[in-house]
């Protein structure tokens, strides 16, 4: 008996503990603290470099700062909106909404099918009160406040003795807004995570002398970010060509407006080959096919022709970095495979690489280059020609702007040419190979960006923003009005009107609205108030 007792007590111990801890995660202070909770919790994302949209800046962050961040990768502040800690107050604030708006959502429709309350036996208790004493008739008097308070929502009844009285309550919308609002922010949450889950990102450079892109597979991006739900099958079918760049800049060489023009292809215009132009600028993205292309940035690609000592030509145009986004002085690497050699160790050690800077208005400083200006008005390069193993069969990734430096360091790859270069010219190399610079193409970076629930979000955004106004401007109140039929002195009939008033909320502002509401009923006649 002792051991059936004291299990009992335990269960209903986690039971009384159970029922506290759901009403304490379903109580709106909760609500609000984890939404504070959350958007603290999202500062590290803003602040700090995040692997997922740039790997490279992490990576280079973690080291710089040795172990404080390391502790930081351990403890998933570079992944923050994957972490475990962020997704556990993602999911607490959705489970804290929903438990809160359920039980409020059912009390909301009960009053709305309630009828107004009865009318207080003692008026002159309320806020606001006024009694008056009228000539008109019980029926007259009803009949004016039934015209007065059209719009409220109201019940006549009878109290007896002839004695009868309106309930009468307005300001539903305020309770209507409020759920609005959270109801909203339920939505915009649910809205953002299954954005993370369909939506993809992704960034590509392409050359703007006709060069295409299209989008029907990961492959041809330079970079992808899927959500989680996305394995890059699936992707919407659509095709940009950039035919074009052009930007201006101020006398100080400050930008001021860049403008790709593109032309694109998706839909039945894939099948009938219809091409759309397009004016593609920064904060002006092309909307097709339910994504958005982005013009992100622009650079140069310098044009490098190598003519190997059999007589072969290759010649390439491979984007180069800007260092320097008020110059656009650039750096890179442009790589070449020797062609007509079979054997795989005779290919790798005579691969070659053109590295160095490029400038589009060259300055140069006791023959060091640098750019004066970000347009291309006399453009110059200053390389380094670099023979041998590249480690491009290596299985290692590397970056398409330089070389792997452990190469170098392992004396695999070296330079056997150093010379600042103005289109035409070239170098001769020792075994006869001629690296030219032939010129100069045009770049950008384009940016697509797919996310199914853009229209959601901001249809449950708008929903808050006028949920908010409501429960701001709206103010739930209640008026009665008794009317008692009296005999006076002098044998005639009168009606006395007792009119009470009450804000169930804030009462700022409601004196006067009640004022106005009582002197219409009561008419113009002051009685014994």
């Amino acid at each position: 008996m002792t051991s059936t007792t004291a299990t009992h007590s335990r269960a209903r111990r986690a039971l009384a503990f159970a029922r506290n801890t759901w009403r304490g995660l379903t109580s709106m202070r909760t609500a609000l603290i984890l939404l504070f909770l959350l958007a603290l919790a999202a500062m590290p994302g803003a602040l700090l470099p995040q692997r997922q949209l740039n790997a490279p800046k992490t990576r280079e962050y973690i080291a710089q700062h040795g172990w404080w961040g390391e502790l930081l990768d351990r403890l998933q502040f570079f992944d923050v909106y994957s972490s475990v800690w962020f997704s556990a107050i993602y999911l607490l604030l959705m489970v804290s909404l929903v438990g809160c708006l359920a039980p409020r959502s059912v009390e909301y429709l009960r009053s709305m099918r309630a009828e107004p309350v009865l009318t207080p036996r003692n008026l002159a208790r309320l806020p606001h009160h006024r009694q008056v004493r009228l000539d008109a008739s019980v029926d007259e008097v009803l009949a004016a406040a039934n015209t007065r308070l059209r719009g409220w929502r109201s019940r006549e009844r009878a109290e007896g003795e002839g004695v009868r009285s309106i309930s009468a309550e307005r300001g539903y919308l305020r309770e209507t807004g409020n759920l609005l609002f959270h109801f909203g922010m339920l939505g915009l949450i649910v809205a953002f995570a299954l954005g993370k889950m369909y939506f993809y990102e992704g960034q590509v450079i392409v050359h703007a002398d006709g060069q295409t892109f299209c989008n029907a597979g990961i492959y041809n991006y330079d970079s992808f970010n899927p959500g989680l739900r996305v394995d890059g099958t699936e992707l919407t079918p659509f095709c940009v060509r950039v035919n074009d760049f052009a930007a201006e800049y101020t006398s100080k060489g400050q930008p001021e407006q860049y403008r790709a023009a593109v032309e694109y292809q998706s839909g039945n215009d894939l099948e009938t080959g219809t091409w759309r132009p397009y004016q593609l600028e920064v904060n002006d993205p092309l909307r097709t096919a339910g994504d958005r292309v982005y013009l992100l940035g622009h650079g140069y690609a310098p044009i490098f022709t190598v003519t190997f000592p059999d007589g072969s030509v290759r010649s390439q145009a491979i984007q180069w970095r800007p260092v320097d986004q008020s110059t656009l002085l650039s750096e890179g690497a442009t790589k070449f495979e020797p062609p007509g050699i079979t054997d795989p160790e005779q290919r790798r050690d005579r691969q070659l690489a053109v590295t160095g800077l490029f400038a589009p208005t060259k300055l140069m400083h006791g023959g060091v280059l640098s750019s004066a200006s970000p347009e291309l008005t006399d453009p110059g390069a200053a390389v380094d020609v670099m023979r041998g193993d590249l480690g491009l069969s290596s299985g290692r990734g590397q970056s398409i702007f330089e070389i792997d430096q452990s190469m170098v360091d392992s004396g695999r790859l070296e330079r056997v040419a150093r010379e600042n270069l103005d289109p035409g010219e070239q170098i001769r190399l020792d075994d006869g190979t001629v690296v030219r610079f032939d010129g100069v193409k045009r770049w950008v970076s384009l940016q697509v960006s797919h996310d199914p629930t853009q229209l959601w979000v901001l249809g449950f955004a708008i929903a808050m923003f006028l949920g908010l106004g409501a429960s701001l401007l709206v103010k739930r109140r209640r008026v009665w009005v008794r009317a008692t039929p009296v005999t006076g002195e002098d044998g005639q009939r009168h009606t006395v009107v007792e009119i009470g008033g009450l804000a169930r909320t804030d009462q700022a502002g409601y004196g006067e609205e009640f004022t106005r509401i009582a002197d219409e009923i009561a008419g113009t006649e002051r009685g014994n108030s």
